[in-house]
């Protein structure tokens, strides 16, 4: 089992690079520190300048594998969301029954992030942060209609789908299964962002998770009994 998670290989839009971060030593130092850097001091401070002299590289040497900062957020986006893909397929690949397999999807979708050891230069808790607070800015952008032609979200909406397939499943009646499952991963990060920033706006806390929470509206809308 260990060596069958450890050959997973998340596979990501090749637009969003110029040479794959995977291929080498230096890009997956890239990868992983710019994930440390972006969540100690925001997406705005972040530059490819002190990446490189974090790693003690030249900032040429970082353009070489990305075109700017906006694409490598775009990268580390797309590799977050190709994770909890990998998860969700290989949680729920066995549950015949649906309303259980769509229960154990909104739990990978909404609980709280954990270190996956089958990915060593990639720390999954801070990517997860990252994708909290700055991944939206990946998508509000005058380019956002190109750059979906182009792939660039194709993994997210990938994902969406897959769960939006699962609410089918249980409710084949359900008008609205697309809104419904982006509801629930958008609004996972959104509950996960007031608790850490705006308590007073959210009921989840330490004892009310975002999981429960987003159980409670999948199951009430649908008309259908948890076991939770």
């Amino acid at each position: 089992m260990k060596n069958l998670l450890q050959s997973v290989r998340i596979t990501i839009n090749d637009k969003l690079y110029v040479k794959d971060p995977e291929s080498s030593n230096l890009g997956k130092r890239i990868v992983e520190e710019s994930i440390i850097m972006i969540n100690d001091i925001g997406f705005e401070n972040f530059t490819f300048k002190k990446l490189g002299q974090k790693i003690g590289s030249n900032e040429s040497s970082i353009y070489r594998y990305f075109e700017n900062k906006h694409k490598l957020l775009l990268y580390l986006a797309s590799w977050y969301w190709g994770w909890l893909e990998y998860r969700l397929v290989f949680a729920t690949n066995n549950i015949p029954d649906a309303n259980a397999k769509l229960e154990k999807a909104i739990e990978i979708m909404t609980q709280a992030t954990e270190i996956d050891l089958a990915f060593t230069h990639i720390d999954e808790v801070l990517l997860n942060k990252i994708v909290i607070n700055e991944y939206s800015k990946s998508y509000l952008t005058k380019e956002v209609d190109m750059e979906n032609k182009e792939g660039y979200f194709v993994i997210y909406k990938r994902l969406v789908n897959r769960l939006s397939q699962m609410i089918k499943e249980v409710n084949t009646d359900y008008p609205y299964p697309e809104s419904l499952a982006s509801t629930l991963i958008e609004g996972a990060l959104h509950q996960y962002f007031l608790m850490d920033h705006f308590s007073s706006l959210t009921s989840c806390d330490v004892n009310v998770t975002p999981t429960e929470y987003f159980k409670h509206i999948a199951f009430n809308t649908l008309n259908i009994k948890n076991n939770g």
